[in-house]
């Protein structure tokens, strides 16, 4: 498999650019060489061959090929809002839900989370997901990133939510509607939301079922956070 860049750019089919520094050092840490193939894509969708042109101590040009307008989405959007898991979890839970095909991400601090981020440090925090998306997206073959949207506390984010697409939360209430049958539905795009390592607290529950989620279960044993995300992200695209 030819290796794939993202290349924070535009790109022109037919047109010879320097690669951002970023893709730069991954290719030099590949070791590749002029002529070497390779596959870029900017994040807007579509991917184009390229070729290295040349391989300078800091710098890499390339030329960019054909556009290839090939997706590999999920059938069905689904955004992800979720109470941050701590560290590495939301790490891996940014990582594989992007191999998944989520659309969106919205990390939120709610009454039980471990993680508490807010100013320079969730600016970083922000960043750092972001490079994870994009490191998943290279490897997984997807030519749109993700969205990583800044850090909200629930209370914030909730009253902003609306629309016509359906919402749902994640339960472990008696009486649950199975994820398995909301997936037959016919809808073209969902936001989930799902709790940190202690649950959504009864109160943040029954405020977002108020504004309308729906809540659903995802079975009788009891998933870490990451892994109940992961889930549902799963069974709804």
């Amino acid at each position: 498999m030819t290796a794939r860049f993202h290349c924070a750019v535009a790109l022109t089919a037919n047109s010879s650019i320097s690669l951002p520094p970023g893709a730069a050092r991954h290719v030099q840490v590949l070791r590749m060489q002029p002529g070497d193939a390779l596959t870029l894509f900017d994040g807007t969708g579509g991917e184009y061959a390229a070729t290295v042109e040349r391989m300078g101590r800091s710098d890499v040009e390339v030329r960019v090929g054909e556009r290839n307008a090939i997706e590999r989405e999920a059938a069905r959007p689904v955004h992800l809002a979720v109470g941050m898991p701590a560290n590495e979890r939301m790490d891996w839970l940014v990582e594989k839900a992007t191999e998944l095909g989520v659309a969106s991400i919205q990390p939120l601090i709610t009454a039980h989370a471990v993680l508490r981020l807010s100013g320079e440090r969730a600016d970083k925090k922000r960043a750092h997901w972001e490079a994870i998306a994009i490191a998943a997206c290279e490897q997984c073959g997807r030519n749109r990133v993700p969205e990583i949207h800044p850090v909200q506390t629930f209370a914030n984010w909730l009253p902003a939510q609306a629309g016509d697409s359906p919402r749902f939360i994640l339960s472990l209430a008696e009486g649950t509607r199975p994820a398995r049958e909301a997936a037959q539905n016919d809808f073209h795009h969902a936001w989930v939301l799902s709790g940190p390592e202690g649950g959504l607290s009864p109160t943040e529950e029954k405020d977002a079922i108020s504004r309308g989620f729906v809540p659903l279960s995802l079975g009788p044993r009891v998933l870490r956070a990451e892994t109940a995300a992961l889930a549902a992200l799963a069974f709804l695209s």
